[in-house]
């Protein structure tokens, strides 16, 4: 009958966290305090002593189960808070436009077809085409990319020699990075304006860092790249940091994407000469008209290939373009870079001048409205130019064989002028970036001495307080060793005078200047 606090607790072998809802009203007495009072009936005074300890006990036993009751309450408004936390961050997340509109029939089917994703059933690649065509609920947009990642890897085995290290992400998070001031610089410049990442140090750019801190740690060839701030930022908008880390190596690994970030930029420069040759082969006119203003794709397609179209145009829009690098991969790029310069060939077409064009491809061409996104992206999902890329690329290399045997004298001006065109063309980039640099350390260095100042001034501010604090309490108690020492009559007539002193705030400085 004289159980513990505890084992009350564990009775009927229930968990204090799992217990059944209790019964508002008091437990039945048990045997043993009937038999108490039956055999006590002829002595009242120990009736009424064995009635007190019952009564004793079944209230000691309700304060335990309402400790109980309340504790389970307050971890239900734990998970509450925590739910609504959750669920506010992913709506800030997902804070962009969708392109197109994405019906019920194509949710279900959605539905349906990341059950698969659970068992590792491969799926019809047709059927996903079909569906993912349809649209994409902004909602399971991670997830579906993780079932498009996962039908790659069930149809497709990456060699064991480009295969990343075997090292999870929490463990990648323990050690340091050298590209750390690097992500860190970069960290502001990713997506500025989208709310998740706009706070500065805050939930969305401690994940960024977090994540490009775990890649540069793990693919130490590539390490860190500016370009791959965006990609990064894209996939946590739609998962958590160790999924978004898990795509982020599909992209670069199997997808073959990481060629591109290398430090010898390689890849980087043959698809440049793919998306050039492209131009000249469908779009001849567009082409001579870039060639005669000395435009290479170098100069406006870089940061579409570095950032996946991340850093200049619409989420809504960049959500597309991965939803279809998933299923299709890295021949996307080109296929949206090819849509996007032949859909404005004709208000390209109307510009004169090198610094006109250059302005138009920055800044009015990623301003699409959402029918134009809209029909870009059914034509990307129409085109087919994997044969061509493959010709292009074969044919790149071929041509660098030959630059390499043949002598560097050249006896036709044609080539050489085009050469020297190219070469002057880098000039002009490099000196753009290298003001565009000079300017950016300018206006750090600015920020850095205003930040100084503010700070050196905030500190002389706090110190003035706490000094003229301080003086104000002395004068205060000054006044009051005044007040006890003047007799009566003379406190009157010095009230008035007083009573300035401890409500006006310049009173110290008036006083203090008389003589």
């Amino acid at each position: 009958m004289n159980k513990s606090p505890s084992a009350m607790q564990q009775q009927d072998g229930l968990d204090t966290n799992e217990l059944l809802p209790l019964s508002p009203l008091a437990p039945p007495m048990e045997e043993e305090s009937l038999v108490i009072f039956v055999s006590d009936d002829n002595d009242p005074e120990k009736a009424e002593e064995g009635k007190k300890s019952e009564e004793l006990r079944s209230l000691w036993r309700k304060a335990i189960h309402q400790q109980i009751l309340l504790l389970r309450m307050e971890k239900e408004n734990q998970k509450l808070e925590a739910s609504r936390d959750e669920l506010q961050s992913r709506k800030i997340k997902l804070d962009y436009e969708e392109v197109g509109v994405c019906q019920k029939e194509v949710l279900i089917t959605w539905d349906k077809k990341l059950l698969n994703c659970r068992t590792k059933i491969r799926c019809d690649m047709e059927d996903i085409h079909t569906s993912l065509k349809e649209g994409v609920p902004k909602s399971r947009r991670g997830e579906i990319w993780q079932f498009l990642a996962l039908q790659y890897r069930l149809r497709h085995r990456l060699p064991n020699k480009q295969q990343p290290r075997d090292t999870s992400y929490k463990e990648l998070l323990k050690q340091l990075t050298a590209q750390q001031h690097a992500i860190l610089v970069d960290l502001g410049r990713t997506f500025p304006t989208h709310p998740y990442f706009s706070a500065q140090l805050g939930a969305g750019q401690l994940s960024l860092f977090n994540l490009l801190k775990a890649y540069s740690l793990l693919d130490k060839e590539v390490g860190y790249c500016q370009g791959i701030s965006f990609v990064a930022g894209v996939l946590l908008l739609h998962m958590s940091e160790e999924q978004a880390f898990e795509m982020l190596k599909f992209l670069m690994y199997d997808l073959g994407f990481r060629k591109q970030y290398r430090p010898d930029m390689m890849s980087l420069q043959i698809q440049m000469y793919q998306l050039s040759r492209l131009l000249h082969d469908y779009h001849r006119d567009l082409y001579n008209h870039l060639e005669e203003n000395e435009i290479s794709p170098s100069l406006y397609a870089a940061p579409w290939f570095l950032t996946l179209f991340a850093s200049q145009f619409p989420l809504g829009f960049v959500a597309r373009v991965f939803d279809i690098i998933f299923l299709q991969g890295t021949e996307v790029i080109f296929k949206v870079a090819l849509s996007l310069l032949s859909n404005q060939e004709a208000l390209i077409m109307e510009c004169e001048n090198f610094e006109n064009i250059v302005e138009f491809l920055k800044s009015t061409l990623p301003d699409m409205n959402s029918s134009e996104m809209e029909k870009l992206i059914t034509q990307v999902f129409e085109m087919d130019i994997s044969k061509q890329l493959h010709a292009y690329e074969v044919e790149y290399h071929v041509l660098q064989d030959e630059l390499q045997e043949s002598s560097y004298t050249c006896e036709e001006s044609e080539p050489m002028e085009k050469l020297e065109r190219a070469n002057s063309q880098l000039k002009r980039q490099n000196m753009d970036l290298l003001e565009k640099l000079q300017i950016a350390h300018a206006k750090i260095q600015t920020l850095e001495s205003n930040l100084e100042n503010l700070l050196t001034r905030e500190t002389k501010m706090r110190s003035l307080i706490r000094t003229l604090e301080q003086e104000k309490m002395a004068y205060q108690k000054a006044v009051e060793q005044i007040r006890k020492l003047l007799p009566a009559d003379a406190l009157a007539n010095c009230e008035p005078l007083l009573r300035d002193f401890n409500c006006n705030p310049n009173s110290k400085a008036k006083t203090g200047n008389k003589p």
